[in-house]
């Protein structure tokens, strides 16, 4: 929709159509029924895309209509091109009814027709009988698979090769050509990028790289340029098929050798050269090498090459090096570097030599060799210009004065990302008024680039690649020229290019959508009151018991049994609301630290005097016997709320009961949680991590869900170290066993609280990570952020508040993988065998089973870039000199690192998280990730 509404002419007949005045008389069948309510919609749907003041416009009307046409038996989805044509079909029907109505006797135009349809001749023989046929053309097919450009694909499609036709006695010829005699003002090109794999049984996408210009001149492929193209065609093909011999010719130079290793021949020669030029040796190697002495530092072939590194160190420090002060023991020998020149003791030749060669030898064979290969030099560069020379006649054969006339500009390109059977849609349209392009991806328009277009439009990177190409005619200005006011001459821009019956529809929908901003702010300013009010219960007295009430959310309450007395839950409910309207002028501590009427007087000898400190409040002192609560316990963040609710519920349970209190302390600290849920804090206080029921509610877990989390809690047996705390407990613990088994689904239960202990984990295989990561430890950080990010994705899948951020995991895990690529590439470099074979097992154990994870989501373009990266960082060494077995190792690794497969390796069992409370994972997480804010990390 987006690339027609911003061809200017198209936008203005769409405006501007009416339906036909006859209107009574119509529907008259069905293609009518559909086409005439789907111009409709689609008037609207552009009219807003003109005044709208929503950020987007919802086009579901008019598309629906469209995709009804699609439903077929088995309701298949149809693709894309087949989705474009029923559009243009349906938009020349409308318009061919409208034709009809206001032609004068004359052959009705169809404006849709002549904007988007053309005509070619098909020239041709079939079974050897000469015909022409002129047919009429919107989108035009073009095949991909074996093209590089869109000249190619073009060439192909207007020439049909001749065949030889299986009918004819005679064998005769079939073929013929096209050649477009009418281009439409928008030339559309359809793409052939899916075919049917055969072995198979399923559509395949073409993902191979096609390239296509911003500018298309198609003079070649007009008929009344028919002769010249021929002639132009015909030289091509001669030049092509002597291009063909001049490459062969060159390849034989390249790569000269009759064996499976080929190499270029002025190496060969230069090689030749290098050896006769060498000093003769008069003894073979084998036999010099058994004479040798051992201060030589060689020994014979069987020995072990152990034994032989440690001849070489003691080599290293015989009698030369005796002057040299020794700063240890034992001094390594120097580790020879592959990417260097070759380091040879000074008594061995540098390379094999001839045995016997007399001076006249040498010189006669110099001679010879020093000719041969200025020739060769000679020739190849001969035949490298003449190749260049052909390619570039080529390239310029249609760039003459004469096939230049007919240009077509790019205006869209529609790109589509994934397989056959799945993808994402997006466009590039050009604007050619700012003359720049933009990005239209769903609700996002963003600007764009020519190089940006390029890399997802042309193929053959990742899976994305252009499907359709819509060029107009760059002579054609009004297809793209603004309206004018034909009194001022002023540009009509916005409301102004409307007609008055969509302008009405614009303000209308305009108004409403004002009313849904204002209805939003009230909402919005009533949540922030009910928000303040809330906050300021436990703090100042309330003025009224009616807005303490409306500022509080609506209480998960537990159903009760049939046989207790509905009396005493109306008192308990009545005593909170009258406890809600008094004045509370003191504090939490001031509360806890008064001794109720119910309070021992003094405390027994078997007990002991407790200090538990609650955020932000205070530290308060009480009361509990020997062994009767778990110190971690009452550490933890939810039984400091707890006690801070039980705390603060004291006058309700003073006048009215402990089922009062209970119901009193239970609403006060569900509060908080909500509270604290609704908060957006950062990233080092994460109140998931301190309360389960704010994860819940985050998650819209059900209201059951928590209410009996909620219930569990204020039912903890180390509530028991005073009366008060004791007898709530109590209440607790019996609503409880109150609940039925068809209440709550306890496997529901189980595993929401599965995911939260699943989300405790990932947060610890996170804070470990990260942790190493900082001391530099990437090996053990790259596993925990493996299983971090695997988990979290899990996570969530299931809901964006499950997990934590994915972009932070995944930039670290990024992190780890490119700094231990650049280790392990360092190791290698190194040349010591050791080094070099741990450098290859970081990559085999570590790097290489990473990559699918990286290369499996297509669109992280951070890690698909950084897995380029770290290829192109091995594939350097390709060029480069080195040792024999470092090549041999080198070879034998790339394949695994260049296979682009993303099915994801088994790891080993994920490394064992230690045991933390709560408290020490809180403060810990909260450490790492304050000092993530403080460090910039790279790139991020």
């Amino acid at each position: 929709f987006q690339s027609l509404f911003n061809l200017l002419e198209f936008r203005r007949l769409v405006l501007n159509f009416n339906p036909p005045a006859n209107a009574q008389d119509v529907p008259r069948n069905q293609k009518e029924h559909r086409n005439l309510p789907f111009m409709r919609e689609l008037r609207y749907l552009f009219a807003l895309l003109v005044g709208s003041k929503r950020k987007y416009v919802d086009p579901s009307r008019a598309v629906e209509i469209l995709k009804d046409a699609f439903k077929s038996n088995d309701s298949q989805q149809q693709d894309v091109s087949e989705f474009t044509h029923k559009l243009l079909d349906w938009l020349e029907d409308a318009f061919q009814i409208k034709a009809e109505e206001e032609r004068d006797g004359e052959k009705p135009k169809n404006p849709m027709v002549e904007l988007f349809y053309g005509r070619f001749l098909a020239v041709g023989v079939l079974e050897g009988k000469k015909f022409e046929n002129t047919e009429m053309f919107g989108q035009y097919p073009l095949q991909v698979n074996g093209f590089k450009d869109l000249h190619e694909c073009l060439e192909a499609a207007m020439i049909e090769g001749e065949i030889e036709s299986l009918h004819s006695e005679n064998s005769a010829k079939s073929g013929q050509e096209h050649w477009f005699t009418e281009l439409p003002p928008v030339l559309t090109f359809e793409l052939s990028r899916f075919e049917f794999n055969q072995a198979l049984g399923r559509p395949e996408k073409i993902h191979n790289k096609l390239e296509f210009p911003p500018i298309l001149y198609l003079d070649r492929y007009m008929h009344k340029n028919r002769e010249i193209t021929r002639i132009k065609r015909d030289e091509i093909k001669r030049l092509k098929e002597y291009l063909t011999v001049l490459q062969q010719r060159l390849e034989r130079y390249l790569s000269y050798g009759s064996g499976p290793k080929r190499f270029p021949l002025v190496d060969v020669l230069q090689y030749a050269l290098e050896f006769a030029s060498s000093k003769p040796v008069c003894t073979s190697p084998v036999d010099d090498l058994g004479a040798s002495a051992p201060a030589s530092g060689t020994l014979p072939p069987q020995i072990p090459p152990s034994v032989l590194n440690e001849c070489s160190t003691i080599e290293q420090q015989g009698p030369s090096s005796s002057d040299v002060p020794s700063t240890s023991p034992v001094q390594r020998s120097v580790i020879h570097k592959p990417f260097t020149q070759s380091r040879i003791p000074p008594d061995l030749p540098m390379h094999p030599a001839p045995r016997h060669i007399t001076e006249e030898e040498l010189s006669v064979l110099e001679g010879c060799l020093h000719r041969w290969r200025t020739e060769v030099e000679n020739d190849t560069r001969d035949l490298q210009e003449s190749i260049s020379r052909i390619h570039r006649t080529i390239e310029l054969m249609y760039s003459d004065k004469t096939m230049v006339q007919v240009p077509y500009r790019l205006h869209a390109v529609l790109v589509h990302e994934g397989q056959a059977n799945a993808g994402h849609y997006w466009a590039y349209i050009y604007d050619h008024h700012q003359n720049r392009w933009m990005k239209y991806n769903d609700i996002s328009v963003t600007k764009s680039t020519w190089e940006e277009l390029e890399r997802d439009s042309f193929g053959g990177y990742r899976n994305a690649s252009a499907y359709c190409l819509m060029y107009i005619n760059d002579k054609e200005q009004y297809l793209i020229q603004e309206e004018f006011n034909k009194e001022t001459g002023q540009i009509l821009v916005g409301m102004d290019t409307l007609p008055s019956d969509l302008r009405d529809y614009v303000k209308e929908d305009n108004k409403r959508f004002e009313k849904e901003l204002e209805e939003w702010d009230a909402e919005l300013a009533q949540k922030a009151q009910q928000e303040k009010l809330l906050s300021q219960i436990p703090r100042a007295p309330a003025p009224s018991p009616a807005p303490v009430q409306a500022g509080e959310p609506e209480y998960l309450e537990q159903p009760s049994r049939a046989d207790i007395s509905k009396h005493l839950k109306e008192d308990s409910v009545q005593a909170i609301n009258k406890a809600l309207a008094e004045q509370e002028d003191r504090g939490p501590e001031a509360i806890m630290d008064t001794s109720s009427d119910n309070a021992p007087a003094q405390a027994a000898p078997t007990q002991r005097v407790v200090e538990v400190a609650i955020p932000d409040v205070g530290t308060f002192v009480i009361e509990s016997e020997e062994g009767g609560y778990d110190d971690e316990v009452m550490l933890t963040p939810n039984m400091q709320g707890i006690i801070m609710a039980i705390g603060k519920a004291r006058n309700v349970y003073d006048r009215c009961g402990p089922e009062a209190g209970f119901f009193k302390a239970i609403k006060l600290e569900y509060t908080r949680l909500l509270k604290l849920a609704q908060e957006d804090p950062p990233p080092e206080c994460d109140y998931r991590l301190r309360h389960a029921i704010v994860y819940f509610i985050q998650n819209q877990a059900p209201k059951k869900i928590i209410e009996r989390t909620l219930l569990e809690q204020f039912g903890d047996h180390n509530l028991s170290f005073d009366e008060r705390c004791r007898n709530i407990m109590k209440v607790a613990q019996a609503k409880l066993e109150m609940i039925k088994p068809d209440e709550v689904n306890m496997e529901e239960y189980e595993r929401w609280h599965q995911d939260y202990r699943h989300f405790r984990e990932t947060t610890m295989f996170l804070m470990v990570g990260l942790e190493f990561f900082q001391k530099k430890s990437y090996m053990e950080a790259l596993l925990y952020l493996i299983y971090a990010y695997q988990n979290n994705k899990e996570l969530l899948s299931k809901g964006p508040y499950r997990g934590h951020d994915e972009e932070l995991i995944s930039h670290y895990r990024r992190e780890c993988l490119l700094k231990l690529n650049e280790h392990a590439a360092a190791l290698f470099e190194s040349g010591d065998d050791q080094e070099v074979n741990n450098g290859l097992i970081i990559m085999n154990e570590l790097i290489v089973p990473c990559l699918p994870l990286l290369l499996v989501d297509e669109m992280e373009e951070k890690d698909i870039v950084a897995v380029e990266d770290m290829r192109n960082r091995w594939c350097s060494y390709l060029g480069q000199e080195m040792e024999p077995n470092l090549q041999e190792k080198l070879t034998d690794f790339l394949p695994k690192l260049l296979d682009c497969s993303t099915e994801i390796k088994g790891f080993n069992d994920p490394p064992k998280l230690p045991s933390y409370s709560t408290h020490e994972l809180c403060e810990r997480y909260a450490r790492i990730m304050l000092s993530l804010s403080r460090t910039p990390a790279d790139g991020r």
